[in-house]
């Protein structure tokens, strides 16, 4: 049951990551952007980083911050944020509390096989904690572009 809802309150929540320990409430006044991707360092999550990367000085101009969530180990996370030169953290959730709170955890399938993981999905929000809009199933082609252009009508 997912415990978002645009309009609404986004859920709290802290996570150790790159830059040592985040809380949602730390960015308060600011918009936040929290994507969530499967694993580092495959070949969609790199993309979805590199474009998210690509364009963070027009987020941050737009006083929007980035967020890479995924239940990968911070030294995982550290290594991939080195590797692809990203400006923005990336936030370990190995135990899955936050991708079940925003319920990104979805049933998926490879090669047949039926798994649970976690669903390419990223929410705005705005710098009051309130959700202003939620991507699912997200398609990383142009989809950083598309969160941006949410950012500048906030």
């Amino acid at each position: 049951m997912s415990k978002t809802e645009v309009g609404k309150k986004a859920p709290q929540f802290s996570l150790d990551g790159t830059n040592g320990t985040w809380s949602l409430k730390d960015g308060a006044g600011s918009a936040v952007v929290i994507y969530f991707y499967p694993r580092d360092n495959t070949s969609g999550c790199t993309q979805e980083g590199l474009d998210f990367a690509a364009l963070h000085d027009q987020f941050k101009k737009n006083q929007t911050l980035i967020f890479g969530i995924s239940p990968d180990s911070v030294a995982s996370h550290e290594k991939f944020k080195k590797k692809m030169s990203f400006p923005f953290n990336l936030l370990s959730d190995p135990e899955q509390k936050v991708c079940k709170l925003y319920d990104v955890i979805q049933e998926k399938s490879m090669y047949g096989r039926k798994y649970l993981g976690v669903e390419r999905s990223t929410f705005l929000i705005d710098g009051k904690g309130v959700l202003r809009h939620e991507w699912r199933k997200v398609k990383v082609k142009d989809h950083a572009a598309a969160v941006l252009a949410a950012v500048k009508t906030l």
